[in-house]
């Protein structure tokens, strides 16, 4: 079995080498299309998975990652101090126009910001709400309780001939 980077991370951290957790904020209803937070005192610039270069401004998040169980139902909660209300105010926007908000959490190593240390995990968002100056958001993963069944949908465009059934 081979190790990864993360994986040595988590098992000896290394002195100096620091994990960054970002969480990005997607909506055609936003401008500029996201909003991209660093929990940590310092801005980074990073390059994505698909090899775009971003930058994550620098907040106070508290981050709690989904539990690995058989519940059917997954969620990443966390607390973003979001002093001026800009995550806030861009949510509300993007209900206001119907669009839907896609939160995704990657995490990088200090020794290499050219790539997340771990595959990124999307998800939709699910419930946003504001204490004081802390927004508090849950976005759901692997929601198998939400899946349909069965999977494969029969409709006109899968199945044109059920266009001629009365």
């Amino acid at each position: 079995m081979s190790s990864t980077a993360i994986d040595c991370f988590y098992a000896s951290a290394p002195a100096g080498e620091i994990l960054y957790s970002t969480v990005e904020f997607a909506s055609p209803a936003f401008e500029g299309g996201a909003i991209r937070v660093v929990r940590g005192y310092e801005d980074i610039t990073v390059l994505l998975e698909d090899g775009s270069e971003a930058e994550f401004q620098a907040s106070g998040i508290e981050i709690a990652l989904p539990k690995t169980d058989n519940s059917g139902s997954q969620s990443l909660k966390f607390g973003l101090d979001n002093v001026h209300g800009t995550v806030q105010q861009a949510v509300d926007a993007a209900n206001d126009a119907g669009e839907q908000v896609t939160v995704t959490y990657r995490s990088y190593l200090s020794s290499d910001l050219t790539t997340p240390a771990e595959p990124p995990i999307r998800m939709p968002l699910k419930k946003v709400s504001m204490e004081g100056a802390t927004v508090n958001i849950t976005a759901a993963y692997a929601d198998i309780i939400g899946w349909a069944w069965p999977r494969r949908r029969y409709t006109t465009s899968f199945a044109p001939g059920l266009t001629y059934l009365t």
